[in-house]
């Protein structure tokens, strides 16, 4: 098979172009240059994609004996994720960045790309497993990236190839050392790629401005702060609201309304929701039957909780067996299967509109 392998720079997908070639597939490296100022873009463990990130990847490509290309694509990744993760907090949601890039780079632009040059498939360093055809989490549950790869269609799935899946982390990093790569003992790359110095707040405050307006505590409709952006809030954050309510019980910011400028706060027991709504969902195989039961992940590093799952005109509706707090507008309500023989299997996704 011809395979285009993404060489990141870092160690999983390293050791996924290795694997991919000794498994006799005929392999091509591409590193994506996805910021305009790539020298900016790595310090330490943040960040990823700098042109030090390209240097590890074309060593890793000459160490293996196969091409090796850098595809500029930083004008479609300024669009299609960094442009969508502004908008979308300036619309008061609260976007997952790397599902994005997965969506409309991974697996949009570069798949695409690489189907029109006569590649069979394109090789990442993900943590998931497909087994045929399915998407499933790894069996290293703490490196999981099944959540921000659900937004993937079958067909996309059918050109993807998962070679870490069924490994786990500490497995990746013996095999990159036996294998004599430099980036075995490399720090994995974390927080998002664009805002390397984790400040997101402060990102957003450049992009978009001073745009003061009321802290208002739900229980009693006052006032009770102001805060210089609703894009510095997420719904059930607790931390950095910057209030000191009289009975001093923590507050949790339960809504967002952007064309007000006005973050509502509230105490635990008024921040748990049973019920959420969410946009056309994708499926990563055939569309199933609704309604069904389930098993739905809210977050990235959240534990999946039982639900029931039913249409709706704008897409579906997940009753939660258990109270959830801190479901935000614009994440990604994961469904997998409910039994615990294959509650492994992503069934599918849709993006939150409301909770509650």
């Amino acid at each position: 098979m011809r395979v285009l392998a993404a060489m990141s720079g870092g160690v999983d997908s390293a050791v996924a172009a290795a694997l991919a070639v000794e498994a006799g597939h005929d392999v091509t490296g591409v590193h994506l240059a996805l910021s305009p100022d790539r020298q900016t873009l790595r310090s330490g463990a943040r960040g990823c994609c700098s042109v030090e990130d390209a240097h590890d990847a074309r060593r890793v490509a000459d160490e293996l004996g196969i091409p090796f290309y850098v595809w500029d694509l930083a004008e479609r990744f300024a669009a299609d994720v960094v442009e969508d993760f502004v908008a979308e907090y300036a619309a008061g949601r609260t976007p997952n960045p790397c599902l994005r890039c997965n969506e409309k780079i991974k697996f949009s632009a570069v798949l695409d790309r690489a189907r029109a040059l006569g590649f069979d498939a394109v090789v990442t360093g993900h943590h998931a497993r497909l087994a045929d055809g399915e998407l499933r989490r790894s069996v290293d549950a703490g490196k999981d990236q099944s959540y921000v790869l659900a937004v993937l269609t079958a067909e996309q799935l059918a050109g993807a190839v998962f070679p870490l899946g069924s490994m786990t982390k500490e497995r990746v990093r013996e095999l990159a050392a036996e294998r004599g790569f430099a980036v075995a003992t490399k720090a994995d790359s974390h927080d998002i790629c664009f805002i390397p110095d984790g400040d997101t707040r402060g990102f957003l405050a450049r992009k978009l401005g001073e745009q003061p307006g009321p802290l208002v505590d739900a229980a009693t409709g006052a006032t009770v702060g102001e805060h210089s952006g609703t894009y510095g809030f997420t719904v059930g954050q607790r931390r950095g609201l910057g209030v000191s309510v009289g009975d001093q019980r923590p507050r949790y910011v339960l809504g967002i309304e952007p064309a007000t400028r006005t973050v509502t706060i509230g105490t635990a027991d008024l921040a748990g929701v049973r019920e959420v709504r969410t946009g056309a969902p994708t499926w990563t195989g055939p569309a199933p039957s609704l309604p069904l039961r389930a098993a739905v992940q809210l977050r990235a590093h959240a534990a999946a909780v039982p639900c029931s799952v039913e249409a709706s005109p704008e897409g579906l509706v997940i009753a939660l067996d258990q109270v959830q707090r801190g479901v935000a507008p614009g994440q990604s309500a994961v469904l997998y299967a409910p039994d615990a023989e294959r509650g492994d299997l992503v069934l599918g996704q849709g993006a939150v509109l409301r909770a509650g």
